[in-house]
């Protein structure tokens, strides 16, 4: 599953679109490298997103296409 799209299903962020500007911009890593919005997420990546001032670290417990609103934090661990 794409990056962004990872980021908008499970939650972390809410829309696809800001997901792909917060990639573009640099602020997410995936295993300690710099990210696109195209980069494959598998189960066990660690993702690093910067919200400003705030750093969120995450592990990729589950990859799935669609979930229900409450079932999203099970998609990853924070860190």
């Amino acid at each position: 599953m794409r990056l962004d799209k990872f980021l908008k299903v499970s939650r972390i962020i809410k829309r696809r679109t800001v997901a792909n500007e917060a990639c573009d911009a640099g602020r997410v890593l995936v295993n300690g490298q710099s990210a696109k919005a195209s980069k494959d997420i598998k189960v066990g990546d660690k993702i690093e997103i910067q919200f400003g001032q705030r750093i969120v670290k995450v592990e990729v417990v589950s990859v799935k296409e669609t979930v229900k609103k409450d079932e999203a934090a099970e998609m990853y661990k924070e860190l």
